[in-house]
């Protein structure tokens, strides 16, 4: 049996034909996929509110940054806006995935959160009433969440969270904390899921803080590592104006080397300027 003839040789033409048609191909791809990501930084950044809500003793400010890489765009947001009956209502939230979906379902949630925010009685009901509905639009996503409701006239302030990195808390005379409050499921999971509310009266000035995960965690970071960090950040920053101490704390991201979204939401308060009622129920008090 003869042996088998060996391969035709490829000429140099040949080579550089297929290397260009190779080249054009990756091109192209690169382009298409630096498109959804611009599309997707783009309409991320265009449901993000234009401004925050204040009223006197309370000042707010938010920061957000898309990933270090520009490859996990799409998810992270924050919100801030008035109540019936004079209460303000805040949230900050990260949904599971990245790139168009995961922008154009985060404002699906931020909407929703609103719409239910206007009759709930407490964040806790605001988060169950937020979960069902996202649940009966049936999609495969599913979002982490925060939401605040304060109250000027009684300074108090209510919270409740959805699988969503817990806050930080510091006042003005050096006291300062991770609020490790009990929470639910993240938005969209399961059914008729329940939040358990805290409640807080601000009757020292200080900052309370908002954050997404992009803030604390990076590929070689721990997050308790950037949770303590973010802490010590807070309580040194616990008078200064709020947009000052977003930034500071969006400084702790960069250190991290984030490879995700990155929020931060900021509520700096007056004292309540009066004598206590009650005890407070959280670290704040």
């Amino acid at each position: 049996m003869a042996p088998p003839r060996a391969p035709r040789p490829t000429s140099a033409d040949d080579l550089l034909n297929r290397l260009g048609l190779l080249t054009a191909q990756a091109r192209e791809r690169a382009e298409f996929q630096q498109a959804r990501v611009e599309l997707a930084e783009a309409l991320q950044r265009r449901m993000l509110p234009a401004a925050l809500p204040n009223v006197p003793g309370l000042r707010t400010a938010a920061r957000y940054a898309p990933a270090r890489h520009g490859l996990d765009i799409g998810g992270d947001w924050y919100d801030g806006f008035p109540l019936p009956g004079g209460a303000l209502g805040f949230s900050l939230g990260d949904v599971q995935g990245h790139d168009v979906e995961a922008a154009a379902f985060m404002g699906q949630v931020r909407i929703g959160l609103r719409a239910v925010a206007a009759s709930a009685a407490d964040p806790g009901e605001v988060l169950s009433r937020a979960n069902d509905l996202l649940l009966s639009v049936d999609c495969d996503l599913f979002a982490t969440c925060s939401f605040l409701r304060f109250d000027p006239g009684s300074w108090a302030l209510e919270s409740a969270r959805a699988g969503h990195v817990p806050a930080v808390w510091a006042t003005v005379d050096g006291e300062y904390g991770i609020s490790l409050d009990a929470g639910g499921v993240p938005l969209g999971m399961l059914a008729g899921a329940v939040y358990p509310v805290t409640r807080r009266r601000l009757t020292k000035a200080g900052a309370f803080v908002l954050l997404t995960d992009g803030v604390v965690e990076g590929p070689t970071f721990p997050i308790d590592e950037g949770l303590d960090r973010v802490a010590r950040v807070v309580r040194e920053g616990a008078g200064a104006e709020p947009g000052e101490l977003a930034a500071a704390v969006m400084e702790v991201a960069d250190s991290t080397g984030h490879a995700d979204d990155a929020a931060v939401l900021v509520l700096c308060h007056d004292a309540t300027g009066g004598p206590p009622q009650e005890a407070p129920t959280g670290p704040c008090g």
